[in-house]
């Protein structure tokens, strides 16, 4: 088993808020040769359409001294996840989940912001301390 990040539970709690049913981890298989555990699988109904809202959340905490060696990390993780999504869940959406304070200076750096566009990396932005969704960046 896989270990959560430093931040997961305040996710959880900031989905939960939101109405969201969580599975948690999200485990899904590629070719049957691969298993891959998404820290959380997440649904809500949607009133306008009565269709459902799917997303998958990969929870980062950026805690390290290097946030673009944890970014790197990520970024891997991200891509590989959302292959196996692609093929497996198609209709749900990848989230990269990560801190406020890692937004505000990380992610406005020039290669962090070239990397989320090229790679189309979805962003849900928390704070970890009052465990709610500061940014939904699509």
């Amino acid at each position: 088993m896989s270990a959560k990040d430093r931040y997961h539970n305040a996710v959880r709690n900031a989905l939960l808020k939101e109405k969201w049913k969580l599975t948690d981890p999200l485990i899904l298989k590629f070719e049957n040769e691969d298993e891959v555990r998404i820290d959380l699988g997440a649904e809500r109904l949607l009133i306008a359409n009565r269709g459902q809202e799917k997303i998958a959340v990969e929870v980062k905490s950026f805690l390290s001294e290097s946030a673009l060696f944890d970014y790197h990390a990520a970024l891997g993780q991200f891509l590989n996840y959302r292959l196996v999504l692609e093929t497996q869940e198609p209709d749900r959406t990848l989230y990269l989940a990560v801190p406020l304070t890692a937004y505000e200076v990380f992610f406005q750096r020039p290669l962090a912001k070239a990397s989320v566009r090229t790679y189309q990396v979805k962003l849900l932005v928390y704070n970890p301390i009052e465990e709610e969704i500061v940014l939904w960046i699509d």
